[in-house]
């Protein structure tokens, strides 16, 4: 085992965001918005600093590559299925959330499977839905504690999410069913 050196700082700044999940959901599930925006502010920095870290530090790693949007998206579902459990969301958004996911890592695992290695880089589209998701979660917690958003701006919010959802989802299908269109016929190419 590798001893820890300064190198791997950025790595346990995704860790300890990923641990963070515990947390969030525990705070909103007994409607502790408060303190669940402390903890939702911790987690942010510790994604910015983790990524500025790994790019000073010359730490970028296949770890931290993989590990960075996993934590995004631990803590994402975990917030958006506690604010399902306490009725500020309706469950048929997690569902939207987590099929999109299941779409991506199926056509993944199907590009695997028949084509080998392939490293999906996220799509600016794709970051966008992550972005809009986060924005969308943080006006709903900061809004039970300060309304200071009309209904009209909250499901404008709801309806980016579920817009990038499907834009996203869309977008990644094509690209795995292009690259894989693209393999056949190098392949065929080749005979």
């Amino acid at each position: 085992m590798k001893p820890l050196t300064i190198k791997n700082i950025p790595n346990l700044l995704s860790l300890l965001r990923l641990l963070l999940a515990v947390p969030i959901f525990i705070l909103i599930f007994r409607e502790d918005y408060g303190a669940v925006l402390w903890v939702v502010f911790i987690a942010g920095m510790s994604d910015g600093i983790d990524g500025w870290l790994a790019r000073k530090l010359d730490a970028i790693s296949y770890f931290g590559a993989v590990m960075d949007p996993l934590c995004d998206k631990v803590l994402l579902l975990s917030t958006y299925i506690a604010l399902v459990l306490v009725g500020l969301l309706p469950w048929w958004v997690i569902f939207l959330i987590a099929l999109r996911d299941v779409i991506i890592v199926a056509g993944g695992v199907a590009y695997y499977w028949q084509f080998g290695r392939y490293t999906m880089q996220p799509s600016l589209l794709g970051k966008a839905t992550t972005v809009v998701q986060i924005v969308f979660a943080l006006m709903l917690l900061t809004q039970q504690i300060y309304p200071l958003f009309s209904k009209l701006t909250m499901d404008i919010g709801l309806g980016g999410v579920i817009l990038t959802i499907f834009l996203s989802g869309g977008q990644y299908v094509y690209i795995w069913a292009k690259k894989a269109r693209q393999m056949r016929a190098k392949a065929k190419q080749q005979k």
